[in-house]
């Protein structure tokens, strides 16, 4: 090869490699491959006075859930807060900071003598060692894996199943309710227009809440990918189906002005996901491929913290406790 072709295809190799490094999508960064929690899914999870907590869980469903309290300032090192929180229904529970608080309210628990129950309580605290029962037994039906959110300045709180492993459609919710203390609830609406569900996710974008997926577990399965909206909590409108499979159990927060979704299962077909979208109306969804990421999971923990997404724990099989994080910058 003559020394005018040697720089022709070294010009175009470069070019070439340039080109890979522009479209190369940045990936999620291991933080810490084995956290000093015990392993675990369907946690309680907030971000509160500049640290992650995690609270509660699932270990199995032959002992009662976890009631202990971590929180981690860098997602690495992570400090047992309380090993015996005063709240019992930690599986599947709906968490949030609301008022310079933390808040639990709500779901599952199953012991091995002593049965199994949803909740209604609703508990918050301003350090994670001293919980306060804020209600026993607030106005919405006793469920878990509602989906929480806050919104104009008050607490909202919409569908979930009253009945986890023993329930059936009638066990599941579509109703709304709001709360500007957390311990008087009022109904917003007892039908929202969208279909029944629980596993599903709720976040706040551009003064709206957005709601889209989840289903029902057992005795029959089925899931959605639909996305629905509101300015006021009470009228709904079906945005679109999202080009995601449809999924339970899969986690969802907002970073640089979009929603995100990431993970969770399905039944058909049988699988976890590790894929992460990514929307600013919820209309048009684009997938994030950035590699390396982690397993395929459900149940794990989202976070937006210190500018990065995280994820953490979850169910692979087995239940993990690791943690990833990803940082995109403003104008990514």
């Amino acid at each position: 090869m003559n020394r005018f072709l040697i720089i022709t295809a070294t010009l175009i190799g470069l070019n070439q490699a340039i080109a890979f490094g522009q479209s190369k999508k940045v990936g999620w960064t291991l933080e810490k491959e084995h956290a000093a929690w015990q392993p675990r899914d369907s946690q309680g999870e907030v971000v509160f006075r500049n640290k992650m907590w995690m609270m509660g869980g699932w270990f199995n469903s032959f002992e009662a859930p976890p009631r202990d309290v971590w929180s981690s300032e860098d997602g690495k090192d992570w400090k047992l807060v309380n090993q015996s929180a005063p709240w019992l229904h930690s599986d599947l529970p709906m968490s949030v900071t609301f008022k310079n608080k933390m808040w639990m309210m709500g779901g599952w628990y199953k012991g091995r003598l002593e049965g199994h129950s949803a909740s209604n309580q609703v508990w918050s605290s301003k350090d994670g060692i001293q919980w306060r029962e804020v209600n026993n037994s607030a106005g919405w039906s006793p469920r878990v894996a509602a989906a929480v959110v806050v919104f104009k300045g008050k607490l909202w709180l919409m569908g979930g199943t009253e009945n986890y492993y023993f329930g059936d459609n009638k066990s599941l919710k579509n109703d709304v309710w709001y709360s500007s203390n957390g311990k008087d609830w009022k109904l917003a609406t007892a039908d929202a227009g969208w279909p029944p569900r629980a596993y599903h996710q709720a976040v706040v974008l551009n003064d709206r809440i957005y709601i889209f997926g989840g289903g029902n577990y057992v005795p029959e399965y089925f899931a959605f990918h639909d996305g629905w909206s509101s300015e006021d909590g009470v009228h709904w409108t079906k945005i679109a189906d999202a080009p995601w499979h449809e999924r339970i159990w899969f986690s969802s927060v907002v970073y640089r002005n979009r929603m995100w979704v990431m993970g969770g299962w399905s039944n058909n077909p049988y699988k976890n996901w590790s894929d992460v979208w990514y929307s600013k109306d919820g209309k048009t969804w684009e997938q994030y491929d950035g590699l390396p990421v982690w397993k395929e999971r459900h149940e794990a923990s989202a976070f937006v913290f210190k500018d990065k997404i995280w994820v953490a724990g979850g169910m692979t099989p087995p239940l993990v406790n690791d943690v990833w994080s990803l940082y995109l910058p403003e104008d990514w």
